[in-house]
């Protein structure tokens, strides 16, 4: 046990060593320039977190500002690469906070600043690009360009494409990892060789444990599905598209998919497994051998302003499934967030809650 315990520790002070002095930069760039915005700001006083306090939500840190006198609260999250997901998390559970989210970026551009502010999240970042809206003080700044930050590493195999699809497979069957390489790579189709670079790159971020002859674990799991959520959009997601289409109106309403063939993602699994979502776009996954049967029968035409979007399946399906003819609940939630409409995001947060959280709860 102790031997165990000695190699977690090991591998999260790799972790915290990648990426801690480039947060720790970040976060003084951003304070250093927000302070030449707001000439009155007297003090900021930051308090690491060490508890949860929504399942799903860990914030970096809290910072208590003093502007004008005033103290102003906030939940920082200090992000490098600020996305479209990391927006929609934030919204999911801002609600349920005691204090306001706080984003504090290497950069945020224009239009994210515009969407931020329209959607009312807060922000500062390296350039001098800030949102604070509070009874006591407002500052709205966009459009500067950020510094350069050195030390910032490259993207990591893990999550690139082929990486996407092995932590895919870990992250919705728990063991899986401990498969042979040869199986894994077969049942991602990643290539041998990827799969052994993979491996070693998730065991460097702290994700994966060596645990000698009891085999290799899954650990930080939670945070390990939330990278996995922003990357696959950008990085996974628009290399599956095969193809915007349309149908006869309410097509899809009684429709059962061979999982063999095809299976519904997005709006139409999330409706399914909730009830209480109405769809508006139509998501389904196939394989790309299976999509001209798949149009034949359902009479789809193609059209690239069509509600029906079709994507290559990126996993082998079974024969056995416990979700019939939807995907797995991870894909289901990461494809809702990446659609950025509101009531997406709260379907989203249901469909973690009731099928998600389950499957990364630590041992």
């Amino acid at each position: 046990m102790f031997t165990i315990d000695e190699k977690k520790n090991k591998v999260n002070a790799i972790l915290n060593k990648t990426n801690k002095n480039i947060e720790e930069e970040i976060f003084r760039l951003a304070i250093e320039a927000f302070r030449k915005n707001v000439p009155t700001l007297a003090n900021i006083e930051t308090i690491n977190l060490e508890r949860v306090f929504i399942e799903g939500f860990r914030p970096d840190r809290q910072i208590k500002m003093t502007v004008q006198g005033k103290t102003l609260d906030y939940y920082a999250e200090i992000k490098t690469n600020f996305k479209e997901a990391n927006k929609f998390q934030l919204l999911m559970y801002r609600d349920k906070l005691d204090h306001p989210p706080l984003v504090i970026a290497k950069y945020v551009n224009a239009q994210m600043a515009d969407q931020l502010k329209q959607d009312g999240l807060e922000f500062i970042d390296t350039a001098g690009n800030a949102f604070v809206n509070n009874p006591a003080f407002y500052i709205f700044v966009k459009g500067n360009r950020p510094p350069e930050i050195p030390g910032q590493p490259p993207l990591e195999r893990a999550f690139k494409p082929a990486g996407l699809r092995m932590v895919f497979a870990f992250l919705c069957n728990p063991g899986f990892e401990n498969r042979t390489y040869r199986e894994i790579a077969a049942a991602t189709k990643v290539a041998l060789g990827t799969v052994n670079w993979i491996m070693k790159d998730l065991k460097k971020l702290g994700f994966l444990l060596d645990m000698g002859r009891r085999g290799q674990k899954l650990i930080q799991k939670e945070n390990l599905l939330q990278r996995w959520v922003i990357a696959y959009p950008e990085r996974l997601r628009p290399k599956q598209m095969l193809g915007r289409y349309r149908g006869d109106a309410a097509w899809w309403q009684q429709k059962t998919l061979d999982p063999l063939k095809a299976q519904w993602g997005g709006e139409i699994a999330a409706a399914r497994l909730t009830q209480y979502l109405k769809p508006e776009l139509i998501t389904i996954y196939t394989g790309p051998q299976e999509i001209n049967h798949l149009l034949f029968e359902n009479r789809l035409k193609k059209d690239t302003a069509g509600d029906i979007e079709i994507l290559a399946r990126f996993w082998k399906p079974v024969e056995m499934w416990e979700y019939g003819d939807l995907v797995h609940p991870i894909l289901v939630y990461a494809d809702l967030l990446a659609t950025g409409n509101q009531r997406n995001i709260e379907t989203a947060k249901m469909i973690y809650e009731q099928h998600i959280i389950r499957l990364i709860r630590e041992d």
